[in-house]
């Protein structure tokens, strides 16, 4: 028998798979996030890399705005200065 979604999502850690669905990102996004850096905190038991839902949660905060113009938004779009 499968886990229902609510059941995922009231999970304390998920699997990269999980954790993508979670956030509706593709797994090759978190992958690839766990490389390069910026992607959400994880933790490794083993072989097996998990995500805590709270830190899902926390780095998706971590992403939010109000407004394209925001200093924040405009540094992590790669762009030098605010736009004036």
């Amino acid at each position: 028998m499968s886990e229902s979604t609510a059941e995922r999502a009231s999970a304390r850690y998920l699997t990269t798979e999980e954790a993508a669905a979670f956030l509706r990102l593709s797994p090759r996004t978190l992958e690839k996030r766990r490389v390069i850096g910026g992607g959400p905190r994880f933790r490794k038991f083993g072989w097996r890399v998990v995500y805590a839902v709270h830190d899902l949660e926390a780095w998706a905060d971590s992403l939010a705005f109000r407004i394209t113009s925001e200093p924040e938004y405009q540094a992590l779009n790669g762009h030098c200065r605010p736009c004036r």
